[in-house]
Formats: C-alpha cells, structure tokens, sequence
C-alpha cells in the first residue's frame, strides 16, 4: 500500500477494541469529514429511502438525482445510458439517451415457470425484448425507462420474487449449485440459500414505499448493517462438491456443503474473496477466499451475520476502492479476522473438513436425477435470451415455459436449466428447442461452452472494450487455433470483461481478457480449472492480431507438452509461462 493510501487508511475515527481482540486494528465510526461521500449519502438516506420518489416524478429529465444514483442499487437498480448514442445525442444537443438495468433478487437461481412467462412478459412490454442471465443467478432487465420503473417492478413482485438487496452495499443474491446430480442434497442447500438471503436482506420499509406504494413508516432500524449498511457490496455462495460452478472462492463468503452418509451436515466457511480490481493501481487486486473452519447447520445464519457484521464494523469507509471484505482481511490478517468473528458469534468454528472440487463449468444436455427427474441445461451465450437470426431463443423459451410444469433455474455460468421436466413433456420440448433453434451444447466446443462474458458496451458506464458483444466472434478465431492443434475438445475456461470490475470473473479464467481500452485488453493465464487459484498478467493493453499471436505458440506448445489430464491453466505454471499466484498480493 503506497504512503497516500496508508495516510487515507490513518485518518479513520475509531473506537478501543474488544478487550476480547488482540489486533490493533480498530472499529471504524462514521465520520463525515474523512470517510466517502457515499457515506454520507447513506446516513441521510433515511434507510435507503433519499429523494426517489421525487426523482422518479421530474418528467423533465430521464435520469434520477445524483445521491439517488447510490440508493437505487439498493432497490436492485442501476441508472444507464446507451453510449453507441451519445456523441449524436450530444450534438443535437439532447442528454444522454438514460434508461435503467433491473436485477432480480432470486436467491439459487430457481423461478417456476410461470415466474419465467411473467418475467419474459415484463421484458416484452417494457425493454427490447431481452432477459439477460447474470453470473450470479439473477435476471436482469435493460433498457427500462424511468417512466416504467414502478409498473416493472411492481410486475416482478407479482411474481412474488423482488429486486431487494439485488445491489447496493448490503449482501446481493445468494448463489448455489443449479443442479447437482444429488438432488436431494441440492434441496436442503437450496433451502439454505434462501434462509440466509432472507436473514441478511435490509430490514427498511423503503422498497415497499417507493415502487409498492406502501404506507409509510417513520423510522426503520437494521439490525445487522446499521445506518451506514455495508461499506460495499458482499456476496455469499454455496457450493457442493465436486462442483464448484458457482466459483465459491470468489465470494465474500463461502460456504462448502460437507456430506457424510449421504446427508448434509454442515458447511465449510470461506471468507475473503474478490474479483475487482482497479488498473494501474497496485493497492487493488483480485483475491480467492481463504478456508477457515467447519460450521454445523444450527450455525449458519450466526455464521453468516456476524461475518457480516465484522465486515461492517471493520470495512474500510474512507476509500471505496478498498472496502471489500478481502482488503479488511488483509489488513487485520486472517487469524485476526478470525479473533473478531469468533468473538462477535460467541463460539469458533470447528476444524475444516476436506473437500475436492472436479470443475466448474456447466453439464451440458439431458441429465435424469435419482428421482427419475428429467433435467435439460442450454447453452446460452453470456446469457443473453434474446431472439436473432440464428436462433429464436427468446421466443422458443416463452413457448417451452407454456407447457412446462418444473422450473427454470439459472446456472453461474449464464445458462438456463429447464428442471424437473415431465417424461410426457420431453418430446414436446425437443421440439420447440428444433423450431427455434436453441442449443444444448451439443455443437459447441468446451472452450465455448466455458467461456463467459459481462455486459460491457454499451450500457456499462465503466466498459472500456467491448465484451458480450465481441466473444462469440472472438471465439470463431480462438477454436481456429484449437483445431489447428487439435485441442477442440479440451475444456479451457475462458473469461472476458470489458473492464477490471470483474463481473464475468475474469481473474479466474485459465485465460483471461480484461478491457484495458477500445479493442484492447489484458492477457492473464494460470488460473485452476476449478476455480481455486487467481490467473497472472502475461501481456498488457494488446489487441486482438497480438492476443491470438501470443496464444498460438503457448496452445502448440500445451498440445505436445502437457501431461496426462493437465489443464491449460496448470500447464502454464508447470512451464514457468507465469507464475503461481498463491493469493491476492501476489497478483501484480
């Protein structure tokens, strides 16, 4: 950390600490003249409530009030522009073309079917026609006018899911497997995916108020996070090995479903993972969380809220850049974190259980549970259900939702599951999926199959290149290389974002694409196959012609040099091509 940050770092107000905790880093107090003015933002909010409903009423401008651009995140909510459209808007003198990104708050990723219709309706009628899947297991809807943020909203409620919690600095959806092959393991973690999604919402009738109409209360107290909530986002997943699809290590907090005799009795707990970095910036960097001990199901939900808390008490509110839960770990250490979570929770966790993850990408195609349920996984291309020339997906799934009776669940890596379909249905099904010509991954190679992207142009303010829109091209010239060196079927996870956010976890990709700048990117490799280890810089600020000239030599060398079922990932550390990178300091 330079001087600069240390002197920033300096001027928190704290208080003593417990005479409980050895460290000597202290509880953080809100203080208005050193810490963000997001924090400030949020102590005069009136619990999440600020000017929304009057920014949501001025009919001269699309956009909110800029506080309120903060506090609607809360509400599951970002302000975007179209940025293809702005120089011409500002040459005719107009503001920026400003709509809004909705996300859903749907804990898991699992919806039924007749959510799905609602959803898909409220995407018809109020965007241009397209659900996007989220890393996270969340829906999200683009391109809704201010003018219709209440009425879409309102419709998503009526589906009796929310957009609670979906962002802002509080925890976001809580992540687990979509469907592993034991099913019945599969509900009980489910069900505590949804236990501690609710246990950690906001406790603020302001959500109600502002998009429900509903009566209006004068104060509202939070329990957990405090007039100032969190100081950033938090994210929570759970994983059951051998999957590690929903990328456990790259969460705020996970935990690992540890099942003996074939019946689940508790969780690993991992804490301090991150992806977002910032460029040019040596004091951020990405992080894979850190294991720290065994909880029994009767303690998840303290687990839970007390990392939380920590987190709370302890996060760093004078730089934003810094108030992840990894950087408060790194600065207290992990046996101190690990002082101050026991002593906020009343009792340490027990020693870890081992656990081994297999990989983490998708299973593609039809699968039968041991039920004798019928599961069918699509291919979705960075999420993205919208209707194209090559394929009616958009379309195809609202007809499918007609006749199915099971759910829809929403994979990490941005793919739909259509779950528990009937035996009667599957030929009708097949059907549909022909007619509009939606894939299961049964054309598409592994490296496609395990790629993801985020959003990027042009509704992400931060976008530097492009993502989304550019992989699938991209790609045609990736699997070129592959089949040259006949490596068309090896899995490799690929992963591109249009900035350092990290939204698509590039810093876990075996290789990696982080925009730098238009048509630019960094290189990383050397991230595990299975999510458990970050990727390192190989080539900075290169464009596509220098991309592909650097991953030739290394994919002919990987066909002749690898070792029995080695990964791509493990092949570049193996071969000195970079270096491992054992935790987040050691990413730069």
């Amino acid at each position: 950390m330079n001087e600069e940050n240390i002197t920033v770092e300096n001027k928190l107000k704290t208080v003593e600490n417990s005479p409980t905790d050895n460290s000597d880093v202290q509880q953080v107090q809100y203080d208005p003249q050193t810490h963000s003015e997001v924090e400030t933002i949020k102590v005069k909010s009136d619990y999440l409530r600020g000017t929304i409903t009057p920014s949501l009423q001025n009919e001269v401008t699309g956009a909110v009030a800029d506080d309120d651009l903060m506090l609607i995140k809360f509400h599951g909510i970002y302000q975007q522009d179209d940025r293809d459209l702005r120089n011409e808007r500002r040459k005719q003198m107009l503001e920026p073309l400003y709509s809004f990104m909705i996300r859903a708050r749907i804990p898991g990723g699992v919806a039924t079917s007749e959510q799905y219709q609602q959803m898909a309706q409220l995407a018809t009628k109020y965007t241009s026609g397209s659900l996007r899947l989220t890393t996270r297991q969340a829906y999200q809807w683009h391109g809704v006018f201010k003018r219709n943020l209440k009425t879409t909203i309102a419709g998503i409620n009526a589906t009796m899911l929310d957009t609670i919690a979906a962002c802002g600095d509080v925890n976001r959806n809580v992540m687990s497997n979509p469907l592993p092959e034991a099913s019945a393991i599969h509900s009980e973690v489910y069900e505590w995916s949804k236990k501690i999604s609710e246990h950690l919402l906001p406790k603020t009738k302001a959500y109600h108020e502002i998009w429900l109409d509903g009566e209006k209360v004068s104060s509202t107290q939070e329990p957990i996070y405090g007039e100032t909530y969190l100081p950033r986002k938090f994210k929570t997943a759970i994983a059951i090995p051998p999957y590690n699809d929903v990328d456990v290590y790259a969460n705020d907090l996970g935990f690992v479903a540890i099942v003996e005799d074939n019946k689940l009795i508790g969780f690993n707990v991992l804490v301090g993972g991150g992806m977002g970095s910032s460029h040019g910036d040596n004091t951020t960097y990405p992080r894979v969380a850190d294991v720290i001990g065994f909880c029994k199901l009767e303690q998840v939900l303290d687990v839970a809220e007390n990392v939380v808390k920590v987190q709370r008490d302890f996060g760093n509110r004078v730089v934003r850049k810094h108030a992840r839960l990894k950087y408060t770990i790194d600065r207290l250490g992990i046996e101190g974190f690990k002082q101050k979570l026991f002593s906020y929770q009343g009792f340490e966790l027990a020693a870890a259980k081992p656990f081994k993850f297999e990989h983490n990408a998708d299973r593609y195609g039809w699968m039968l549970d041991e039920n004798n349920h019928w599961h069918l996984t699509l291919y979705i291309h960075s999420g993205r259900i919208i209707d194209s020339e090559d394929s009616k997906i958009f379309t195809g799934l609202l007809e499918i939702a007609k006749i199915h009776q099971g759910e829809f669940r929403i994979s990490p890596n941005q793919n739909m599951i259509i779950s528990n379909i009937k035996f009667e249905d599957r030929e009708k099904i097949e059907s549909l999926l022909a007619e509009y010509k939606i894939s299961i991954g049964k054309y598409e190679t592994p490296a496609r199959l395990n790629s993801l992207a985020c959003v990027a142009f042009p509704t992400c303010s931060l976008a530097m290149a492009e993502a989304e829109r550019y992989l699938p091209d991209f790609m045609n010239k990736v699997e070129a290389l592959l089949h040259r060196y006949e490596l068309s079927k090896q899995p490799i996870n690929i992963r591109m974002t249009g900035c350092p956010n990290g939204c698509a976890r590039p810093f876990l990709g075996e290789i990696g694409f982080v925009g730098k700048g238009p048509g630019k990117y960094n290189l990383y490799l050397g991230a595990s196959h299975t999510g458990d280890r970050l990727n390192k810089l190989y080539r900075e600020n290169i464009d596509e012609k220098t991309i592909l000239n650097e991953l030739e030599p290394l994919l002919k060398s990987y066909a002749k040099e690898r070792e029995t079922d080695e990964s791509f990932g493990d092949f570049v550390i193996r071969t000195d091509v970079v270096k491992r990178v054992s935790n987040g300091l050691d990413f730069h």
